[in-house]
C-alpha cells in the first residue's frame, strides 16, 4: 500500500494563473536581508523609486511592518508599511498623514521576476492588512501613472483599493494616485 501526503497552503490554490504555488514563507526582514532586499528594490525601479542601501537600512529600523517573502529558498518579494507619525519626507507619506488621523501606508513592494504570478504581492498585502487588524480602518498606497504602471494599477483596483486623491512628485516626473482600501 503507498500513501501519499502533503502539506499546501490553503491559499496556494487562490487566485494563480497555474493554480498551484509552493507555499511561502513570510518573516520580518532579517539585518541580513538587507543587501538583497536594496538589489531588489533597484531593479524595480521605475515601479518602486531608487532609494540607497542606508534608506534601506533606515526603513528595516524604523518601518511599522517591514516583511519579506521566501520562495524555492529566494527571495521573492518585500513590502515596506508605515504606520503616521515618522519623520518621513515623501511626499505622499505627508500627504496621507495631512489627510489622515490613522492608516498602513505602503510605502513600497516589489516581486522577483522569478516569482511574478505566483502570489506573492498578495501574501504581503494580505499579511499587512493582518497586522492592521484592529488597529486601523484603512490602507493606503500610491501607484505610478507616470511613468505607466499598469499592471499595479489593475492589481489594485481589483483588490479594493480606489483612488482618492493624485499629485505630481519628483518635479512634475512622476503622477501618482493616492488610494485607500478600507480593512
Amino acid at each position: 500500500m503507498l500513501a501519499v501526503c502533503c502539506a499546501i497552503a490553503p491559499a496556494a490554490f487562490q487566485n494563480t494563473i497555474s493554480g498551484y504555488t509552493l507555499p511561502m514563507q513570510i518573516r520580518d526582514v532579517h539585518a541580513g536581508d538587507i543587501d538583497e532586499v536594496h538589489a531588489l528594490n533597484e531593479a524595480s525601479v521605475p515601479h518602486v523609486s531608487s532609494i540607497s542601501l542606508e534608506a534601506m537600512q533606515w526603513f528595516a529600523d524604523q518601518a511599522h511592518h517591514f516583511r519579506v517573502a521566501i520562495l524555492d529558498g529566494k527571495l521573492a518579494g518585500f513590502m515596506i508599511g508605515l504606520r503616521p507619525g515618522l519623520n518621513y519626507a515623501r511626499l505622499n507619506y505627508r500627504w496621507f498623514s495631512e489627510n489622515y488621523d490613522d492608516f498602513g501606508y505602503v510605502d513600497r513592494v516589489a516581486v522577483a521576476e522569478f516569482a511574478q504570478r505566483r502570489r506573492v504581492a498578495s501574501t504581503l498585502y494580505e499579511d499587512f492588512a493582518g497586522r492592521l487588524a484592529g488597529e486601523v480602518s484603512v490602507m493606503t498606497c500610491e501607484v505610478n501613472i507616470r511613468p505607466p504602471n499598469e499592471s499595479s494599477m489593475r492589481y489594485h483596483e481589483l483588490h479594493g483599493f480606489r483612488r482618492v486623491a493624485s499629485q505630481e512628485t519628483e518635479g512634475g516626473r512622476k503622477e501618482v494616485p493616492l488610494m485607500e482600501k478600507k480593512l
